[in-house]
């Protein structure tokens, strides 16, 4: 089963992408991402169709052009470097990704249908950078696409960066269940990359319940992901020495566009231990 949702660097590769993992690929209804390599100069022609996407650098820079209209992106070195600006593209478009010197780009995405909002440029000034947990549970969160930091139809995103032998996606939590105020419905999807070269390496755990079995314990590396179409999923563990980044995409049915969380009630206590504990000095990650 753990083969079913851990997707090896290159394993999911399609046409231009380094990953193609669609609603359908994963086997489910809306969340999606691509990741693509652009050489000095080269052009990628994207066409939305029924979902909204978001360009977000993770090493480069590119010029998106979209409807008329054109944002540079500045981007970044590289995910531990900086958090990145970025554009939004809504369902039913047509877009040309370029790079004067080429780099590494993902396209998280959400079906949507019919969507209202129009293409957008997103600062990285107005990123919200958050520390969360504390002691071996410390972890930066970027929260580039969620509520209250910029607006979609459906669409959920965030960077998590994890320094190395801390846990992160702790205490294991889920989202499966449309449970109003208190859990929403989103399928998830996990990509990563691991400071130290070749032999860098993390951990990713996946687990269900009786009703909705699923169990992954995956050696995760660069460029791979996971796929969580629900149950309780972490930690998700950096080994001593290689810091861990994973960039988080979410959607689901629900109208409402809302990120709510259920802990395993068998460890959520391990939060209230962080009120003793400082925060790792190692964070923030670059210059935020």
């Amino acid at each position: 089963m753990s083969g079913t949702y851990h997707l090896p660097a290159g394993a999911s590769a399609g046409g231009p992408y380094d990953l193609l993992v669609t609603p359908e690929s994963a086997g489910w209804g809306y969340s999606g991402l691509r990741i693509l390599t652009l050489g000095p100069g080269e052009a990628h022609a994207l066409s939305t169709h029924d979902c909204e996407f978001l360009v977000l650098p993770l090493t480069g820079s590119c010029t998106v052009t979209t409807d008329g209209r054109s944002f540079e992106l500045e981007g970044r070195t590289g995910v531990f470097a900086s958090v990145t600006d970025f554009a939004y593209l809504p369902s039913e478009s047509e877009a040309l990704i370029s790079s004067a010197q080429g780099g590494l780009f993902a396209l998280p995405s959400a079906r949507t249908g019919p969507g209202s909002l129009p293409a957008r440029y997103g600062r990285k000034e107005d990123v919200p950078v958050e520390l969360r947990g504390a002691g071996a549970c410390s972890r930066q969160v970027n929260n580039y696409c969620l509520p209250g930091t910029f607006d979609a139809e459906q669409l959920l995103v965030c960077e998590v960066l994890t320094p190395g032998g801390n846990w992160s996606s702790y205490p294991p939590h889920k989202h499966d269940e449309a449970r109003p105020g208190l859990e929403s419905e989103l399928e998830e999807i996990y990509y990563f990359q691991i400071s130290g070269g070749e032999n860098a390496f993390g951990y990713q755990r996946v687990y269900g319940t009786p009703e909705r079995p699923v169990d992954v314990l995956a050696e995760v590396r660069s460029g791979d992901a996971v796929l969580i179409p629900h149950g309780w999923h972490g930690p998700s563990i950096a080994a001593p020495g290689y810091d861990l980044y994973y960039l988080n995409v979410m959607a689901g049915p629900g109208q409402d566009r809302a990120w709510l969380i259920c802990d395993d009630p068998a460890h959520g206590w391990v939060r209230d231990t962080w009120t003793s504990q400082d925060v790792d000095d190692r964070l923030p990650f670059g210059e935020n």
